[in-house]
């Protein structure tokens, strides 16, 4: 089927079901192109979308955290990540997020891809990023403790990815997207 000839469903009513501090649940009514009706629900994201940055030092090691995880009531161990404030950029907020909770700055940021997690479910995207040329630079973060720092061996990335405690989807992707951009993939799986 050719995706460019696919008309969007009709949105006939769309109703805020239930609401918090952080989520918003909303019930849409839609019809598709060829007349079926359904009722779906969603997460409701902020609008602005968030970021997630792979900090890579000049020594090459990629920079983590280990922080709680509510959900899978877990430490888990990720690249720094948050929310984009209005009127930031994802860049400025991935900046921002790298000073809040690693401590460092950085000179160069590029662009990885923007992702979205469970979009049939869940109406928010997240910017990936790459950091280089890492400078010390704090600013206060909202963590409620301090955040464990981790240094891994970019050389060492694939055994990053069979780690246990490297589970979360969005530092996957990024990770393997970065590995991709700097050539290690390549050297590492054939050209498969």
């Amino acid at each position: 089927m050719d995706l460019q000839k696919l008309k969007l469903p009709t949105i006939h009513a769309r109703r805020v079901v239930a609401k918090s501090r952080l989520f918003q649940i909303e019930s849409l009514d839609l019809e598709f192109s060829n007349g079926e009706t359904r009722q779906y629900e969603r997460l409701g994201g902020n609008g602005r979308g968030a970021v997630m940055v792979v900090p890579i030092t000049e020594d090459g090691d990629l920079i983590l955290i280990r922080e709680y995880s509510a959900g899978t009531e877990s430490y888990e161990l990720g690249f720094p990540k948050g929310l984009i404030d209005a009127g930031e950029t994802a860049e400025q907020a991935g900046l921002r997020e790298l000073q809040e909770e690693v401590g460092l700055g950085a000179k160069r940021l590029t662009p990885l891809k923007k992702v979205t997690l469970a979009p049939s479910y869940f109406a928010a995207h997240m910017q990936l990023l790459m950091a280089h040329d890492l400078y010390p630079s704090k600013l206060e973060g909202d963590e409620p403790e301090p955040l464990v720092i981790v240094k891994w061996p970019l050389n060492h990335w694939q055994q990053l990815l069979d780690s246990d405690e490297f589970t979360e989807a969005r530092s996957v992707n990024a990770l393997m997207l970065a590995a991709r951009l700097l050539g290690l993939w390549e050297t590492t799986n054939g050209a498969d």
